[in-house]
């Protein structure tokens, strides 16, 4: 499995990064997870928008989905003729919420992907052996947990402290966690994650390795990393765009 940050910024983009974004690949099968805005052109840096066979949507917050509009037009609109739907996994009503942000109808929207609902619990997206669960988000939200040939990944997405993020995470390899807040008595619970609270379920989780993203332009990157190094004794490091993880980046 190779894993390739495209867009890490909380809440939404900055100067040095597109919203959240994640290509994975193995045995030539690429899924995106969460296509967040300015995601789709920072995307095309590592794949064509015809190379990839399926994407996830971890929820419907717009810096996790928006530019699913930006590649349902480069598909339709493509050289040639509109391509074949490409699988799109999100939560229940994704056709319904977003075909109207992008100006189409939900018939529409699923002329252009075969949208199919997330549920917590194993499935299978190509090579990939995926187990979701619930989020503690303000919206139907999945972590992620992805396995390919004895390697793991847990994706926490946006999330406030959950012990379904510790269930995902035991024992993985690495551990993509968010962490939008500084470590601070004022941030509002039951909507993400500080540094120090991603460093806290990754130990607990027992995951080998921690990737903090969702990361703020507001928060100094340092104190960030510091206050999860706090709690977890592991390799910790800030996701970054172009940044490759996992076996097959070696």
């Amino acid at each position: 499995m190779k894993i390739t940050v495209v867009g890490c910024a909380g809440s939404f983009p900055n100067a040095a990064s597109a919203a959240s974004c994640y290509l994975l690949e193995a045995e030539g099968f690429r899924l995106v997870i969460d296509m967040g805005n300015g995601a789709f052109g920072a995307l095309q840096r590592y794949v064509s928008f015809d190379e990839i066979d399926a994407v996830c949507l971890s929820h419907l917050h717009g810096d996790h989905c928006l530019d699913l509009g930006a590649f349902a037009i480069a598909r339709h609109y493509a050289p040639g003729g509109p391509r074949p739907p490409v699988p799109v996994y999100g939560p229940r009503g994704t056709a319904e919420r977003l075909a109207p942000v992008f100006g189409l109808v939900a018939d529409e929207l699923a002329d252009r992907f075969t949208i199919r609902e997330l549920k917590p619990g194993p499935a299978a997206i190509g090579p990939f052996a995926i187990t979701t669960e619930h989020m503690n988000h303000p919206v139907e939200t999945f972590g992620f947990r992805v396995e390919h040939q004895g390697w793991t990944l847990a994706y926490s997405a946006d999330t406030g402290e959950s012990d379904a993020l510790v269930r995902l995470a035991r024992d993985v390899d690495l551990m993509l966690c968010e962490a939008s807040f500084l470590d601070d008595p004022g941030n509002t619970p039951d909507v993400h994650l500080s540094a120090r609270q991603a460093g806290g379920h990754a130990a607990k989780a027992g995951a080998r390795d921690l990737v903090l993203t969702h990361l703020v332009a507001m928060n100094d990157p340092a104190r960030s990393l510091a206050e999860a190094a706090g709690v977890f004794s592991g390799p910790v490091s800030l996701a970054a765009p172009g940044k490759v993880f996992g076996p097959g980046a070696l």
